[in-house]
């Protein structure tokens, strides 16, 4: 057990180290509170194995609806969280104005085509992009493929994105169910939704025995088996679901909503204007909220620290946990990782983010384009493990 600790303690350690050495830059506080938040979800989205694609799969594979319900626990909680503080900041959602930087895009049928491609660029590479960073810390050997393929979607999405402005998102609407509803009323419309899907959901456990509590469970553990607990095995779905809804709502105290392509996307948009791979003005692109992709200066932003810490965040759990191991690099592995990136970069590029920028951050702050994303993008994960299935056999 020690020889595990040691290495995830000399890990953690390092983070606390570059906290302080990027607490005294430009906007230190907010840098440290990202490095935090982002530590946090590493570690969580480790032990709890959060990742959209898998939970999707579970329940379209096996109709284990747990994973699901995690996602929908998380959108619940961040509902209520942003309707308490955008409602402190716009007291008039219906004043003709959008809430600033928060994740509201355009809906039209472009936005539906991101989702498709996003939803299949996971079945192919076998994870969402957040997935993709924490299970760098594990070994994985597609990961590290899918990252650099994602990129390389990013850029491709950056070459598309003129045409595809003009032809459908210029006049596509940026719906803010709070400024048709006022925030009372978006809350209760999408609770209700969210309680209709758990309803649904929750018919799969219907006539499943009950497993009875056993008398080791009925005793107060001590703190080797909590320490235990906390590193073997995963964590219970609903934790996952639980800290992620806290920790993604509550990052627009301090930062933009979360997401994790906002970095990815500004240094490949940096790198492709420099030799001219695409255009240098995208149309109307940076006039939207999102993940946005604008070109730094410096890689020291909130988005780019989130990152790091949630893979410090995820090196600390699975060093700890026994979970990390040095990849084996094969031919497989890194053609589906790539091929999976690519699609994933697109999607999230025309989409305006990814399952955590759109879909996650969207749906909580009440964006008709993030409900728009997930719903396309659940459908094809469906339809590509359909696929996927028929080519197996």
């Amino acid at each position: 057990m020690t020889t595990r600790f040691l290495p995830a303690l000399a890990v953690f350690l390092a983070a606390i180290g570059f906290s302080f050495y990027i607490r005294d830059m430009a906007s230190g506080q907010t840098l440290v509170f990202a490095l935090f938040c982002g530590l946090a979800l590493g570690f969580v989205f480790q032990r709890s194995r959060f990742c959209f694609y898998c939970h999707a799969r579970d329940w379209f594979e096996d109709r284990n609806p747990r994973g699901v319900l995690s996602i929908i626990l998380a959108i619940a909680i961040g509902l209520i969280i942003y309707t308490i503080v955008l409602s402190s900041w716009m007291p008039n959602p219906q004043g003709g104005s959008l809430p600033p930087d928060i994740h509201i895009g355009p809906v039209s049928w472009v936005l539906v085509v991101a989702g498709l491609a996003f939803g299949f660029g996971m079945v192919i590479s076998g994870s969402c992009i957040s997935a993709h960073w924490y299970r760098l810390s594990e070994g994985s050997a597609a990961s590290p493929f899918a990252l650099i393929g994602t990129a390389i979607g990013f850029a491709l999405g950056f070459m598309s994105w003129n045409r595809l402005y003009s032809m459908a998102v210029a006049e596509a609407p940026v719906v803010w169910l709070p400024a048709h509803f006022g925030y009372g009323g978006a809350l209760l419309v999408q609770l209700a939704f969210l309680a209709i899907l758990v309803f649904f959901l929750w018919r799969s456990f219907a006539g499943k025995p009950k497993q009875t509590a056993t008398e080791a469970d009925a005793t107060v553990p001590s703190l080797a088996q909590v320490m235990q607990r906390i590193f073997t095995g995963r964590w219970d779905y609903w934790i996952g679901g639980l800290i992620v809804g806290i920790i993604g709502a509550l990052v627009i105290i301090r930062m933009k909503p979360l997401g994790v392509t906002a970095m990815l996307g500004s240094q490949t948009r940096a790198f492709a204007q420099e030799f001219s791979f695409f255009p240098m003005r995208l149309d109307g692109l940076d006039l939207f909220a999102g993940c946005a992709t604008l070109p730094e200066e410096t890689w020291m932003t909130p988005n780019a620290i989130l990152l790091v810490g949630i893979i410090f965040g995820s090196f600390v759990a699975a060093l700890a946990s026994g979970q990390w191991k040095l990849p084996r690099i094969n031919l497989h592995d890194s053609a589906r990782g790539l091929v999976g990136g690519v699609l994933l970069g697109w999607g999230a590029m025309i989409g305006l983010g990814c399952s955590i920028g759109t879909l996650l951050s969207g749906s909580m702050a009440g964006a008709l384009s993030g409900w728009v994303f997930g719903a396309a993008m659940f459908i094809a994960i469906w339809l590509g493990l359909k696929i996927k299935a028929c080519l197996a056999s």
